[in-house]
């Protein structure tokens, strides 16, 4: 038996020592739980934990390895977001006013993690509704400073070691921002790749499931089970096939866009990420995005609070006072977003679509902020996703890759964006940028 604290494995290496007979599911649950015990006082990244009922899945998958129907993802754990359905834990939406909600089926992405033989280890906090009011989680580098939101949680849980991966959701910046604040990664994919379908909805125009790892390897392997089809999500779109991408035989091209919320970011931050953008040289060319993105923030805003006016709505108007303040005026702002406006802001949207499509002739991946800099110490708030949600709004790939680090020596990362339907090329480009910087270190 390996001496490596199983809990420090990716989920890549967790499953080639299950294969090999080096370590059990059980192992490694137990590890996890001890990690979580140990610092979940003051990480406060599970909403919901059963530590019988994850020991219990993982005495399951060692029987499958046992009887060679082991799946991909066999005997590993994965958080689940607190906005996603389980059968066989509660689904309370960090709302009070889902307190004691028990779902009584799976969402599909829960039950194709099944399928594969995963470990669902529990349920990680989010905010309110996956909108912005806090939960009780801390930032696992400084316990002072945000995780980040609204998938705060399941940020923090694999940053610090509890599960290799986790799942959480993106609307705004809700996926990229807790990456980049943790220090992990984060995949936003294409949208319509991944189901929705048993999750609290937010917005039907821009809500994204996504995936936190340690390595691009380990959102590839949880890619390559959650992209199916799946007909109880209207809006499913053609699927990137993960496993089909030709390697990087040549360094990739790069796009360095500052973006319309540049004057937003901090300025180590700005520096540190200009500094990555030198040493990259002829592989990194600056280019300004089209004029039609210079409201793309408002645009943004618009549909997400039209969005959450309408998904919370209902909640508002049974008992408003029952909302955290900061949820009802979000939802009154959404209140007053007219018809108009709304569906102009989804004329802008597909013309930005369009716009991006020409931009990204001569390039492999644009390269951009993910967060305007490291963790706030403000945990009344889950951090500015002005550098995220116009690129929500595209519906292309990205991720935050952990590469920087701010003035406090905390994490900082940078956002990675390819067209439409490329996810596994951006997962291999994720990779060969964190070979290159991790060279200059």
């Amino acid at each position: 038996m390996s001496t490596i604290d199983p809990s420090r494995l990716t989920a890549e290496s967790a499953l080639n020592r299950m294969e090999t007979g080096d370590l059990t599911s059980r192992d490694l649950i137990r590890a996890c739980l001890d990690r979580i015990d140990a610092r979940e006082d003051v990480v406060r990244a599970w909403a919901y934990l059963d530590p019988e009922l994850a020991l219990a899945q993982a005495d399951a998958a060692d029987e499958r390895r046992r009887a060679g129907t082991a799946g991909p993802l066999n005997g590993v754990p994965v958080g689940i977001k607190d906005i996603v359905d389980t059968a066989d834990q509660p689904t309370e939406n960090g709302s009070r006013l889902c307190a004691g909600r028990r779902p009584d089926k799976d969402a599909t992405l829960v039950a194709l993690l099944r399928e594969a033989g995963a470990v669902i280890m529990g349920k990680c906090v989010t905010t309110e509704f996956a909108l912005s009011a806090p939960g009780k989680t801390r930032n696992p580098h400084d316990p002072e400073c945000t995780p980040g939101g609204s998938s705060s949680g399941s940020a923090a849980a694999v940053a610090d070691w509890m599960v290799p991966l986790a799942i959480g959701s993106q609307t705004g910046g809700s996926m990229l921002r807790p990456a980049s604040f943790n220090g992990v990664y984060g995949l936003k994919p294409t949208f319509g790749t991944i189901s929705r379908a048993g999750m609290s909805p937010l917005s039907r125009r821009l809500d994204h499931p996504g995936i936190f790892a340690r390595t691009p390897e380990d959102l590839a392997l949880a890619a390559r089970v959650l992209m199916r089809r799946d007909p109880a999500d209207k809006d499913m779109r053609g699927h990137a096939k993960l496993g089909e991408a030709e390697p990087l035989d040549t360094p990739p091209r790069f796009a360095f866009v500052r973006g319309p919320a540049w004057s937003r970011g901090e300025a180590d931050m700005q520096g540190a990420i200009e500094d990555m953008v030198r040493n990259l040289g002829d592989m990194a060319t600056e280019r300004n995005l089209p004029s039609v993105f210079e409201t793309a923030l408002e645009c943004h805003g618009t549909i997400m609070h039209g969005s959450a006016a309408q998904s919370l709505g209902p909640y508002y108007e049974r008992d408003r006072a029952g909302l955290d303040p900061i949820t009802a005026e979000r939802v009154e702002r959404g209140l007053a977003v007219t018809a108009r406006d709304f569906l102009d802001a989804l004329y802008l949207a597909e013309t930005m679509q369009d716009a991006l499509a020409g931009f990204f002739e001569g390039f492999d991946a644009i390269l951009t902020p993910a967060a305007p800099g490291q963790a706030p110490r403000d945990l009344s708030r889950t951090g500015d996703a002005s550098f995220n949600g116009y690129w929500t709004l595209m519906g292309a790939p990205a991720a935050s890759v952990p590469l920087l680090t701010g003035a406090d020596g905390l994490p900082i990362g940078v956002q990675v964006i390819c067209p439409w339907g490329q996810d596994a090329r951006l997962l291999r480009v994720c990779r060969w940028l964190a070979d290159r910087v991790g060279e200059w270190r």
